[in-house]
């Protein structure tokens, strides 16, 4: 067996130790170096009695304190006056002791008498044989966490102070199965209900029992959640039974993934609102019965005057004849003044049907250049101061109207623009194709239109005037030159035919009025190219070419 050298076995050993010991301090010099560098969290070592034994750089910054002067202090000194009255220091010292860790958070007091919110942690230290050599403590500055938490906790409770202080609306929250939430002042107010009588309860009480039946507040969920908002105007009912007109709005409130969490529920109670509205509506047929009633009235009156007169003319007539007659004497000129009244009647009972759009129409396809170009009694009946053009595209759709009827109002505008012009000027005679769509012109339905326009170049109207143009009895013409059913005759007459009429003038240019006829949806080309010159010059005219 070999010998052992004692000397070289020590030597050795001594070696190893020396080794381990320079390798546990290098190895404590990198963490103290590491704990150093950390200057977001305080790490600082207490003794078993609490006093500071380390300090690293976080906790001079944010502290106030460097080492040296706070090294063998009690740590107690970082917490407030309050907090060391009611012995928080000793209580979470016994507590790391006890439990091995403590945490907490709460203010703590800088250097300079500032505080701040910390988040704290302490941990008991032991050695292998469970002996308490001291503690580790974690200090973190949430002050600028604990302000935005306060900022929000105190936006928060300015809201919910804000909603329930509301009178005039029922804001409450639902869960997505519809039960109530929450609740506020207004909806105490509006529905009847305590918050301690509606939470937990579903919102479905709140319908009718017929809107129940129909699933309405199914729907109304459904709806929000769908499309993320739900809006109607219904009944409600009160707790009391008593049912109550109310806006209702739904909206659906989701989590930042998306996930739905309830609903927020606004009701408005407007009841007066809308008892407010039907009494206005009320007060508006009621007025326009008595415009109506004002319109007969005024209708009767002037139907009334115009048959006097041609009664009179009549009755008078025939009277003078009878004495005449008794005599041996002629009679004939009496006769024809008779003939005349009893004609002017018949013409007054015409135009009356048109304008009451009671008259009997034989509706067909017109070919409206052919039929202004055939009226000869155009020309006559202007004077030969008054030039008249015409002009039409060369393909233009049959109107669908009556001929007659259609002359009769043609020639009543051509007499119009002729008064309108005393000392002679230009009537132009146009038509067009036009296509109307839904609710472009209120009068007409969606479709295909011949627009037959008469424009004259006189005076023109006022806006009053124009308002009032197509009012019966209304006439700006001296008296016996007009009895003011003209436009009313030709007015109804487009009605009946499924058109319209429209006028356009102003003061000192003029007047245009148009005749809208329904569409025949039959083409024609005979005498449709533009033309003009007087309806003398082109009535009868056949196809004309370009040249004309």
């Amino acid at each position: 067996m070999p010998k052992l050298d004692c000397a070289t076995g020590k030597g050795n050993r001594l070696h190893d130790s020396q080794h381990r010991r320079s390798e546990n301090s290098a190895v404590e010099e990198r963490y103290r170096v590491l704990v150093d560098a950390i200057t977001d969290y305080a790490i600082y070592m207490l003794d078993t009695g609490g006093f500071v034994s380390s300090w690293n750089s976080g906790a001079n910054r944010f502290k106030g304190y460097v080492e040296a002067e706070i090294l063998g202090e009690h740590f107690s000194r970082f917490y407030t006056p309050e907090d060391k009255e009611r012995g928080v220091p000793a209580f979470a010292l016994a507590t790391a002791e006890a439990e091995g860790r403590f945490e907490a958070e709460g203010w703590r007091v800088r250097k300079d008498g500032t505080r701040f919110w910390a988040h704290v942690v302490i941990d008991a230290i032991r050695d292998a044989d469970g002996q308490l050599l001291g503690f580790a403590k974690i200090t973190r500055d949430l002050s600028e966490r604990k302000v935005a938490q306060e900022a929000l906790k105190k936006s928060e409770e300015q809201f919910r102070r804000l909603v329930q202080g509301v009178t005039d609306y029922a804001i409450y929250m639902l869960d997505p199965d519809g039960r109530v939430a929450s609740w506020n002042q207004g909806a105490q107010r509006i529905k009847g209900y305590t918050p301690e009588e509606i939470i937990g309860r579903h919102f479905s009480r709140f319908y009718t029992d017929e809107d129940r039946a129909a699933g309405l507040p199914s729907i109304a969920l459904e709806a929000a959640t769908r499309d993320g908002r739900f809006e109607k105007e219904g009944w409600r009912v009160r707790q009391d039974g008593t049912r109550f007109w109310a806006n209702v709005i739904i909206d659906a409130i989701h989590e930042d993934d998306g996930s739905l969490i309830g609903f927020a529920k606004v009701t408005r109670d407007i009841t007066e609102k809308r008892e407010a509205q039907q009494a206005l509506e009320h007060a508006q047929l009621e007025l326009f019965q008595a415009q109506k009633m004002q319109a007969v009235g005024q209708l009767v009156g002037g139907v009334a005057h115009d048959f006097n007169n041609l009664l009179m003319a009549v009755m008078g007539s025939l009277e003078i004849a009878r004495k005449r007659a008794s005599k041996g004497q002629d009679v004939v000129d009496l006769i024809d003044h008779a003939l005349q009244g009893a004609k002017r009647g018949a013409s007054l009972t015409q135009r009356l049907l048109a304008f009451s759009r009671k008259q009997e129409l034989a509706l067909e396809p017109v070919d409206i250049p052919r039929l202004v170009n055939g009226m000869a009694e155009l020309q006559r009946t202007i004077g030969p101061t008054i030039e008249i053009t015409t002009a039409y595209p060369l393909v233009l759709p049959n109107a669908v109207s009556d001929s007659n009827q259609l002359e009769n109002a043609l020639l009543n505008l051509v007499v119009n623009a002729r008064d309108a012009m005393p000392d002679g000027g230009l009537i132009r005679i146009e038509a067009r194709t036009r296509k109307v769509s839904q609710h472009q012109i209120p009068e007409l339905a969606a479709g295909e239109y011949d627009c037959l326009s008469v424009a004259d170049e006189g005076e023109g109207m006022d806006e009053k005037t124009l308002a009032e143009a197509t009012t019966p009895f209304y006439t700006t013409k001296g008296i016996g030159k007009g009895t003011g059913l003209g436009l009313p005759m030709v007015q109804g007459l487009m009605a009946q035919s499924g058109g319209c009429l429209r006028l356009k003038s102003t003061k000192g240019d003029g007047t245009t009025a148009e005749l809208w006829l329904p569409g025949g949806g039959q083409n024609v080309g005979s005498a449709t190219c533009a033309r003009g010159g007087t309806a003398a010059a082109n009535r009868n005219a056949q196809p004309l070419d370009h040249s004309r």
